[in-house]
């Protein structure tokens, strides 16, 4: 039951706000990159937690390549955000640039869940999800507009 309430926690997260940036489209090219890295996230997000849940069927490979993109990305944020874009469509609190140590950390702790997450079954999959909904989370609460 814990892992389930985790994977609860893990798609409120990814989805809160969704449709509402949906609604403004980015025009600026960075404030797009970052959009597309938190889309490829909140998408590896989705494959495991459905595979943790039973949704999904358990896929080792599919399981493997989302924990790969998710340890991928993570590594990314630092370099996309770099630049504080303007963009009506944005969602990144000005936080992020003033705390950018924070920001950098958190962006840490969501590869380092990522890496550490076995993905050999559903249920090691659910046992790791509440990290990475963590990690997902305290970045997001911090730093992301709720729109």
């Amino acid at each position: 039951m814990k892992a389930f309430a985790k994977i609860l926690i893990v798609a409120a997260v990814l989805t809160t706000g969704a449709v509402h940036a949906d609604e403004i489209a980015a025009t600026n090219p960075d404030v797009i990159a970052r959009k597309e890295l938190m889309k490829a996230m909140g998408g590896a997000a989705k494959t495991l937690g459905g595979m943790a849940s039973g949704e999904v069927a358990h896929d080792a490979a599919a399981a493997e390549a989302a924990r790969q993109t998710l340890i991928a990305s993570a590594g990314e944020i630092g370099a996309r955000f770099t630049n504080n874009a303007k963009d009506p469509a944005s969602e990144a609190k000005p936080e992020v640039w003033t705390n950018w140590d924070d920001f950098l950390a958190k962006g840490k702790a969501l590869g380092d869940a990522a890496a550490a997450l076995d993905v050999a079954s559903a249920a090691s999959i659910g046992a790791g999800m509440g990290g990475i909904g963590g990690a997902c989370k305290a970045c997001h609460s911090d730093y992301r507009i709720k729109k």
